[in-house]
């Protein structure tokens, strides 16, 4: 099986003054379609810039990052929009949500410049918000917000569900909650999800896991039985 997503020898530097910062620095993994991928490490490890670079807000200095056939490496800045736009769905720490907007006016945003978005009213009822749908964000929970979040990243039914520490403004009984809706609409819809984290506790969850250090991969284990949320603690 030939992978989704390759990541190839991929190194970004920045210059600041006379210095150069190696912020990733030879890194190169696949990942597979339908995986539940989990990228753990420390701050600083360069788990950040690879999310930025899978998610076409940055470019590799060298390397190549194939993504569905296609080398991204070298896409110009409409390309690198319309890849953001048609083929990613991002879920961060905060839910960046319109406040004026309802909860199915946040969905259905993000899904109208989309070429093959999914049912609005069915995502809505998946990730537990169809009695919701009326509401503003302000008369939400904060997990509530998040499956707002993780709705509308998944109605525009993106190549990749990107997630940046996804649980961090949530406790820990709803962060579980939320982790294992990702989880199930990994399963369920066969869609590519990673999962940037620090938490390493979250790792049995995954189907395979890259763990960072220094701006390169530490090592990468495969989990041939991922834990389900609910059993894990931290």
């Amino acid at each position: 099986m030939s992978a989704y997503i390759s990541f190839k020898d991929i190194k970004k530097t920045y210059e600041m003054g006379e210095v150069t910062i190696k912020a990733v620095d030879g890194v190169s993994f696949d990942i597979h379609k339908g995986e539940f991928v989990i990228i753990a490490g420390t701050s600083g490890a360069g788990k950040s810039t690879v999310l930025n670079l899978l998610g076409g807000m940055d470019t590799p200095s060298s390397g190549d990052l194939i993504v569905d056939h296609v080398n991204i490496s070298n896409f110009n800045k409409k390309q690198l929009t319309n890849y953001r736009k048609d083929d990613i769905g991002f879920v961060f720490q905060f839910y960046n949500l319109v406040q004026n907007l309802t909860v199915r006016e946040n969905v259905e945003l993000a899904t109208q410049l989309i070429k093959n978005p999914l049912d609005i009213e069915e995502i809505l009822d998946a990730v537990g918000l169809k009695d919701r749908k009326n509401n503003f964000p302000s008369q939400l929970s904060g997990g509530e917000q998040q499956r707002v979040a993780i709705a509308r990243a998944i109605a525009k039914n993106p190549k990749l569900l990107l997630c940046d520490e996804p649980t961090g403004a949530l406790d820990y009984n709803t962060g579980k909650a939320v982790l294992s809706l990702l989880q199930k609409m990994c399963r369920e819809m066969h869609m590519t999800v990673v999962v940037i984290t620090h938490n390493l506790a979250l790792t049995p969850m995954g189907d395979k896991v890259i763990y960072m250090k220094n701006g390169q991969v530490e090592k990468m284990l495969i989990n041939p039985e991922p834990t389900p949320v609910e059993r894990i603690e931290w």
